[in-house]
């Protein structure tokens, strides 16, 4: 079940599977109403918001293409239509396409700087502009900025752009109480992570940290949750590695 209602409206990008989807169960369950966000087939989400509502939570979809700047205007104009204002912002839709620089060709660079980058940066603007006082933003990077590893060069420059506007956004929103982190996930058992990898290399990643072991959906729920609930209001412009240790 559903915790009491909070009062408060979560619009979560990227939603409708994967860490996305873990991420609005888990902040339904701490009493969110949480917006669910999708670029392209509709279905994952419904089917999310109707878990979500027979939880006793209260959920809606809305499809929106992040690189789109209208879009994700009318985004936030249809959450607050529906529930008033939007609290809080997770910022989890992304994609990864890797290749070493010598063969990354222009137009999987452009798509990656058009969802990861410019996708962020139009949810941001809006948030800026519209969060409520007192609100969240919670943006997703990756533990690979740290970790530098062969073929990820354009997808860790995209989130290494990302935990930059974290920081400095945080210090745009002085004197509104808003809070702005980011998560920069390690491995974690996904679809998206595992299809394509063989068992052997899937284990030797998953033996990468100390604890041995992929990361969940729900472990980064966890860590989303803490930045977006009570407890993390005094955690600002900080990006937060949740990857069991790998660095």
């Amino acid at each position: 079940m559903a915790s009491k209602e909070n009062g408060k409206v979560a619009l979560v990008t990227g939603a409708s599977r994967g860490i996305g989807a873990a991420v609005a169960r888990r902040l339904a369950k701490d009493g969110f109403t949480v917006v669910i966000n999708y670029s392209g087939n509709a279905a994952p989400a419904e089917e999310l918001v109707q878990e979500i509502e027979q939880a006793g939570g209260k959920a809606l979809t809305a499809k929106a293409d992040v690189s789109d700047a209208e879009a994700v205007r009318r985004m936030f104009d249809a959450a607050e239509a529906a529930f008033g204002g939007v609290d809080v912002l997770i910022n989890n839709a992304g994609i990864m396409m890797l290749s070493s620089l010598a063969e990354a060709d222009d137009a999987n660079f452009d798509r990656q700087i058009g969802v990861n980058l410019k996708g962020t940066f139009n949810t941001l603007r809006e948030a800026a502009k519209r969060l409520r006082d007192g609100g969240r933003v919670v943006n997703f990077s990756t533990s690979v900025v740290g970790l530098k590893l062969e073929t990820y060069g354009v997808y860790a420059a995209t989130k290494a752009a990302v935990e930059t506007l974290t920081a400095i956004m945080a210090k745009e929103m002085r004197g509104r109480n808003i809070t702005v982190n980011a998560i920069a996930p390690g491995p974690v058992a996904t679809d998206l992570f595992l299809n394509g990898k063989s068992d052997e290399l899937i284990a030797r990643m998953a033996k990468m940290n100390p604890l041995e072991r992929l990361g969940t959906p729900e472990d980064i729920a966890a860590a989303v949750a803490f930045l977006a609930g009570p407890d993390g209001g005094w955690i600002n412009g900080q990006t937060l590695r949740a990857n069991g240790g790998v660095i």
